[in-house]
This record gives structure tokens, C-alpha cells and sequence, in this order.
């Protein structure tokens, strides 16, 4: 089957998405809310970590190929999993993960459960490796803008075999109660389906379940640094499930000569130090989303679908300003802050909302909340404009 993935637009003068994007990563002064990277955490612990690891020369050597051993244990104590019954492979960044879970468990008879909006990478690996991808329509308050255990079960078929669950939700920063997981995990056991748990934001969440403890056979987790440990550079993440299951993904790893060093030794750094910045990381990123909340309201016809999120993003309305998303994303880059357009997070809904992260400074947030409502009025006039020429 195709690679059913869609090409992503090009911004007016550039050649190539890449060279949009390297414009914009090396823009120092840029704000950066469009990738839900983190630029709160500025920890010694990590710094020290990858300058030794420099220093030693260990970039000459073959990690080991699953993973460090430490790294391992590490990441099963911070989501309380029994080491008996789980294993982990440690991968090139959470992508990885998901690449690597999804071609090893789906066939080409078999579909999957995903939402929308959602993280549509997942669904294009889904695409690739299952024939169908049942796409459930989530923005809307009847279902909490979530995957509820009530639209799972709608959908379910004799061909299901992959739920994903994102936890929480990006685009829209909502997450699962401690109940719905139970219940999910119920329903995964009782029609022998995986679910695909991506749990790149739970720690800036303000609380957390993990399905693997309810339903260890029936669940891939997937871990990843790039977010809460600021360490999206880095490029680390990890599949984390029943030794029988790692095994079996094992059989397909390509990068079998182990993941960057470095960034492993900075993934135990991060681990270890956690409990010491955690509670202050977010914090911070709380009242950063207080303050997008005000811009919102001095905003007429926005409105925050999720509020407060709990995931380092969330999303904000702007479809009854009259303008698009995308529309509002250009003129926004204009004024050096990036967020992003919500087409890259939705079929469905993509013109309605544009998607901003927060775990940025505090005063950078600030002159997003002077912006924004500038943004939106400026848009609307040029609009009123052409419209009477």
C-alpha cells in the first residue's frame, strides 16, 4: 500500500519546507510556539551530562543496541511499571516508537482507531502498514474533545486491532481520567486490540494513568524526551511493552547498532534530576496558559476549545473571525512568533484553530498576548479591504 502522506505546503518564498524550517531554526530571536518543544528547562544535570559523555569520547563507541541498562530502569520506575513485566527498546526519538509499534502489529487486514485531531503522523504510519485508519471526529464538547471510551466502542469492528491514544491530546491539551483508562483497558482485553499509548505529555499533565498498568499484554507505550526534558534535539524516545511484544519489534529495528550515546546519558540525567525542576516547570507553564487565556478574551470570535490544557500546547478557535487558520499563522510568523496552523493536526477541523505551545519563557508569552489580538484586527481589516475593492 502507498504512503498515504500528504505534502505539506510550502510557505510563499521558499523553495522547500526545509528551508522554511532552517529559516526558522536559526532565528534566535523567534518565538517559538509552533513545535511544542520545551525552552523552559535549562538543567545542569542534562548540560553536565552530555559534556562529560563529550569529553570522554563516548560518541566513538557502539551504545548498547536496546538501550543503556540504567536508562531503562529509569524510565520503568517514572511510569511505575513492574521491570518483570515490561521491556523497553530505547529508539531514535518517539517518531521512532511509533514507526517501529505500528509496522510491527498492524497487518494489511486489519485497521485502526484514531482521532481527529490527533497527531497525524501516527495515522500516516497507520495508513502504510493497515488498509483503513477510521479517523473519529473529537472537537466537540459533547465527547471532552477526547477519544471516549464510548466513541472507541461505536467503532470497534472485527478487524480493530490498534487504538491509538494520545494522552494527553495534541493538538487540544485534554487527557484521560483514571476511570476512562480502566475502561479502555477493559476494552482492549476484552477484543484482544492493542492500544498504542503516547505519553509525550504527561508530565506536564495534572494527573496521569498509565494503561500499561491495566492492561500490560494489550499496550505499547511510547516514551519520548523531547518535550518535558527539553531534549527534542536530541532525538530519543522508547517502546516500552510486554517482553514478548519488544521482542517481536525488536526483529524489525533498522538502527540495530543502538541509539546516540549522548542523548542517553542525558535521558538518565533528566530522569534522575526530574523531582528537582518538575513542580517549577509547570508551574511556569500554568500561568503561561493564563496568559494566552487573556489574550484570547480580548480576542472577539476566539474562544480556547480545552481549557486549561494538559499537555505544554493547546488550542485556540479563530473560526468566527472569518479568517483560517493558516491565514492567521502567516501574519502571526510576520510579527517572529511561530505557532502553528491546525491543518498539520487535523483533516476535519484544520481551518478552525491554530495550535501554540507555551513551555517558552513567561515574557515571550506576553508579547503573544499583545500580538495576538493586533494579529486577528489587522487580518480582519486587510480582509474588509479587499472585499470592497
Amino acid at each position: 500500500m502507498a504512503y498515504k502522506k500528504r505534502p505539506k505546503r510550502i510557505p510563499e518564498g521558499y523553495n522547500t519546507i526545509n528551508e522554511f524550517f532552517n529559516d526558522l531554526y536559526r532565528n534566535e530571536d523567534l518565538i517559538w510556539m509552533g513545535q511544542n518543544t520545551n525552552h523552559l528547562l535549562n538543567d545542569e544535570h542534562i548540560i553536565d551530562s552530555l559534556i562529560t559523555a563529550a569529553k570522554k569520547r563516548d560518541y566513538c563507541k557502539y551504545p548498547p543496541p536496546e538501550g543503556l541498562p540504567e536508562l531503562k530502569e529509569l524510565i520503568l520506575k517514572d511510569l511505575e511499571l513492574d521491570q518483570h513485566m515490561f521491556d523497553i527498546q530505547i529508539t531514535a526519538s518517539g517518531t521512532e516508537a511509533l514507526y517501529l509499534a505500528i509496522s510491527t502489529t498492524l497487518q494489511h487486514v486489519t485497521n485502526t482507531i484514531a482521532s481527529d485531531p490527533g497527531y497525524l503522523i501516527i495515522n500516516n504510519f497507520c495508513n502504510r502498514f493497515g488498509n483503513h485508519v477510521k479517523e473519529i471526529p473529537i472537537y466537540n464538547e459533547e465527547c471532552g474533545y477526547k477519544l471516549t471510551p464510548h466513541l472507541i466502542e461505536e467503532n470497534i469492528d472485527q478487524e480493530t486491532k490498534l487504538i491509538i491514544l494520545m494522552d494527553p491530546i495534541n493538538p487540544l491539551g485534554s487527557s484521560y481520567t483514571k476511570e476512562e483508562i480502566i475502561e479502555i483497558a477493559e476494552i482492549a482485553k476484552e477484543n484482544n486490540i492493542y492500544v498504542l499509548h503516547d505519553i509525550t505529555y504527561k508530565d506536564f499533565a495534572r494527573d496521569f494513568t498509565p494503561i500499561a498498568k491495566y492492561a500490560p499484554e494489550h499496550t505499547i507505550t511510547i516514551f519520548s524526551f523531547s518535550k518535558i526534558y527539553g531534549m527534542a534535539g536530541l532525538r530519543i524516545g522508547a517502546a516500552i511493552a510486554s517482553p514478548d511484544l519488544v521482542r517481536l519489534m525488536r526483529s524489525a529495528v533498522i538502527n540495530d547498532l543502538g541509539t546516540n550515546s549522548l542523548a542517553q546519558e542525558a535521558g538518565v540525567a533528566g530522569l534522575k534530576s526530574k523531582h528537582l525542576w518538575i513542580d517549577d516547570l509547570k508551574k511556569a507553564c500554568f500561568r503561561n496558559q493564563e496568559l494566552i487565556k487573556e489574550a484570547v478574551e480580548n480576542t472577539p470570535g476566539t474562544f480556547l476549545p480545552v481549557y486549561p490544557s494538559d499537555g505544554n500546547m493547546m488550542a485556540v478557535d479563530v473560526s468566527a473571525t472569518g479568517l483560517t487558520s493558516q491565514e492567521v499563522s502567516d501574519h502571526m510568523l510576520k510579527k517572529n512568533i511561530f505557532v502553528r496552523a491546525g491543518n498539520y493536526t487535523s483533516k476535519l477541523f484544520g481551518d478552525k484553530y491554530i495550535r501554540i505551545s507555551y513551555s517558552i519563557p513567561t515574557e515571550q508569552v506576553e508579547k503573544f498576548r499583545e500580538e495576538f489580538p493586533k494579529a486577528i484586527k489587522e487580518l480582519q481589516e486587510l480582509k474588509e479591504i479587499e472585499k470592497n475593492q
